[in-house]
This record gives C-alpha cells, sequence and structure tokens, in this order.
C-alpha cells in the first residue's frame, strides 16, 4: 500500500491560494498545543507526587508505637523507615518526571525555531508570488487592452482609406503605427511577466516541497516523542509501585519476626515485680483483744477456683442415676 505523504496532498488549483499549506500549519499548531498540555500535565503530576512525598516524609517522623519493645517495637521502626523511604522516592519520581517535563520543552522550542526559519521563507515566497501574479495579470490586461486599440487604429485606418484625404490618411497611418508599437511592446511586457511568474512558481513549488518534507519530519519526531513519554511516564509509575512494595515487603518480614510470646517473655522479664501474691487480710475483733498471729500464711491453702460451664440438661431423667437427687445425709466435708 503506498504511504501518503503532505508533499502529495496539500496542493491547490489557484495558484495563488494557500488552503494546503495553512491546513499543515493549523495541524502543527495543534501539535505543538497538545505538547505543551502534556508537558504542563507531567508538572503538575511532579508537583502533586512532590506533595504527597513531604506529607509522607513528616508523616514518618511521627511518634508511632514509641513506649513498645522488643520484636514489636522493631516492626514499628521498620514500618516507619520504609515510610520515609517510600516518601524519598516518591521525591525522586516527582524529580524525574521533572526532567522529561523539561525535555519535551527543549523539543518543542526546537521544533518552533526549525517551523520558525520555514515558515518566514515561505510566506515571503508566497509575496513574491502574489505580487508577481497580480503584476502578470495586469499586464496582461494592457496587453490585451493595447491589441484592441491596434484592431480599432487598423479598421479605422481601413474604412477612411478612400474617403479621406492624404494628410488625413497619414494621420491614421501614424496612429495605427503607433497602437501596433503599443501592443508589441505590451506583448513584450506580458510575456516577460508570464516568463518570471513562471520562475516564481517553480522556486514556490520546490519550496513547498521541502517545506511539507520538514513538516511531516517534525509531526513524525512529535507523535514518537509524545508516545515514548507517556510510555516512559507509566514505566516510572510501575517502577514507583515495584520500589513501594519492594519496602512494604520489608515491613512485612520484619513483621514475620515479631514474636507474640517472645514479647510477652520479654515485658514479664524487664518489669516483673513479684512472684507471690499477697497474704489474705484476716479479720480482727477490736473488742475481743485478741489478734490473729500475723505470721505467714498456712501451707493449706483453699483448692483453686475453676470455671466450668453449666451442666448439660439431660434428655430424659427416667432410669437415670447420674442426675439422681442426692441423700440428704451426704456432706462434702471430711473430718
Amino acid at each position: 500500500m503506498r504511504e501518503l505523504h503532505f508533499k502529495d496532498y496539500f496542493w491547490n488549483g489557484e495558484l495563488t491560494s494557500t488552503g494546503g499549506y495553512d491546513c499543515i500549519i493549523q495541524h502543527l499548531n495543534d501539535g505543538k498545543r497538545t505538547c505543551k498540555e502534556i508537558e504542563d500535565f507531567m508538572k503538575a503530576r511532579a508537583s502533586i507526587e512532590e506533595k504527597y512525598a513531604k506529607e509522607l516524609l513528616g508523616l514518618s517522623k511521627k511518634v508511632c508505637g514509641h513506649n513498645e519493645m522488643n520484636t514489636l517495637k522493631r516492626s514499628l521502626d521498620m514500618f516507619k523507615l520504609q515510610t520515609e523511604h517510600v516518601s524519598l522516592s516518591h521525591l525522586q519520581l516527582a524529580q524525574t518526571m521533572r526532567d522529561e517535563a523539561k525535555k519535551l520543552e527543549d523539543f518543542r522550542e526546537r521544533q518552533k525555531e526549525t517551523r520558525k526559519k520555514v515558515e518566514q521563507q515561505m510566506d515571503a515566497l508566497h509575496k513574491q508570488r502574489a505580487t508577481q501574479f497580480k503584476k502578470t495579470m495586469e499586464t496582461k490586461k494592457t496587453y490585451e487592452q493595447k491589441c484592441r486599440d491596434k484592431e480599432e487604429a487598423e479598421q479605422n485606418m481601413n474604412r477612411n482609406a478612400s474617403t479621406s484625404n492624404v494628410k488625413q490618411q497619414e494621420k491614421l497611418l501614424t496612429k495605427t503605427q503607433q497602437a501596433k508599437q503599443n501592443a508589441e511592446e505590451a506583448d513584450r511586457l506580458y510575456m516577460h511577466n508570464v516568463s518570471v511568474l513562471g520562475k516564481t512558481r517553480e522556486d514556490w513549488q520546490k519550496e513547498h516541497i521541502k517545506a511539507c518534507e520538514v513538516f511531516e519530519k517534525q509531526e513524525v519526531e512529535r507523535i514518537n516523542t509524545l508516545r515514548n513519554m507517556v510510555w516512559t511516564h507509566l514505566n516510572q509509575l510501575s517502577q514507583q509501585c515495584v520500589t513501594s512494595d519492594e519496602l512494604h515487603e520489608e515491613v512485612r518480614k520484619s513483621l514475620e519476626q515479631c514474636d507474640i510470646q517472645e514479647d510477652i517473655e520479654h515485658f514479664v522479664n524487664l518489669r516483673r515485680t513479684g512472684d507471690k501474691p499477697p497474704a489474705p487480710v484476716l479479720y480482727e475483733n477490736f473488742y475481743s483483744g485478741q489478734r490473729v498471729p500475723t505470721g505467714p500464711p498456712s501451707s493449706r491453702t483453699a483448692p483453686p477456683i475453676t470455671r466450668r460451664g453449666p451442666l448439660p440438661n439431660p434428655d430424659n431423667t427416667e432410669g437415670d442415676v447420674i442426675y439422681s437427687t442426692v441423700d440428704p445425709g451426704y456432706s462434702a466435708l471430711q473430718y
């Protein structure tokens, strides 16, 4: 399939028309605005990343688990440290985005300078072409008028050839010869201007082709640059996600080392205050004068109290001796 190019499809039927050229220029101006919009987008995204990074950095400095100890404290310290690293990575991402935006700005300025030179040259040719075309059309009009004057003089001389005297015939002849001379001069001038216009047209046509090739090359570079920039931008964001996940993985690894029982034992060993409960407080009768000795408690201690759930309800009571009534004479006290 044949490739389509600017130089083949932006011509006009009228010599002085610039419609095709103007169409290309309008498209390039639209492309320039797109470059500026992408550039502004990248700068705005960089500002967002920088603001987020600074907020995250401030958050990582806040007190978090100051009173914790042992393995959980190490995990929380790692959590804060990696949060700080995430913030720094976002700060680096913001700077990278600004660098990419600066590259696009430089690219846009380079294209602007190149286009400016070509457009100035083409504008001069368009002006020269229009001026020469106007001049040629004016000389054509003069040439046609002089030819009509010549024909009129010849016809007038022929009509009066037999009726006028010699003096009048000489006068008509002189007028006819002058009209013929004027027509010939106008013809030469008209032919010269047509020749000059032809040369001007050839020069413009060659430069138009060159301009189209330059503009098409710029358009190819612009599309390629924007496509690659957006691709790079997405790679940067993906890499940021990978970096953040790697930093978060460090926190997860630290949490895996967080041992609950070890932390409990660490706290007990560090802050233990004693391993015996206080002695029971005994009743003392104020009036009896008797005082219960305040010695060490008896070695005989009360049985431990244990918790247990309610007894299950029997499915049926007929013949079930497990849940029979206890003999009133039974006592749990042993003497």
